[in-house]
C-alpha cells in the first residue's frame, strides 16, 4: 500500500469538514419555518433590520423570539394581542 498524496489527503479532510458541518447543523436545528408577509410586514421587517444593523431577517428573528421568551407573560399579551 502506497502513501496518500497531499491532495488525497486534503480531500479525506474535506469530506470529514462536510460531515462534521452536515452533523452539527442536524443537532443544532429543531425546525425550519417558511413565512409568507404581506408587504406592510415585510416592510416593518426591513424598517427593523436598519434600526437594528442586523442584514439578515433570520438573524433578527432569533433575536427577537429569544427577547420575547425572556419577557414576563402581561408584557408579552399586551404586545402580541391583534
Amino acid at each position: 500500500m502506497s502513501a496518500k498524496t497531499p491532495a488525497e489527503r486534503k480531500r479525506e479532510q474535506r469530506q470529514r469538514d462536510k460531515l462534521t458541518e452536515e452533523e452539527r447543523l442536524s443537532r443544532l436545528l429543531s425546525r425550519s419555518i417558511k413565512v409568507d408577509l404581506y408587504r406592510s410586514t415585510d416592510m416593518a421587517l426591513i424598517r427593523c433590520m436598519v434600526r437594528a444593523g442586523i442584514e439578515e431577517p433570520q438573524d433578527l428573528i432569533t433575536r427577537l423570539i429569544h427577547g420575547a421568551d425572556r419577557l414576563d407573560d402581561k408584557t408579552l399579551n399586551e404586545i402580541t394581542r391583534v
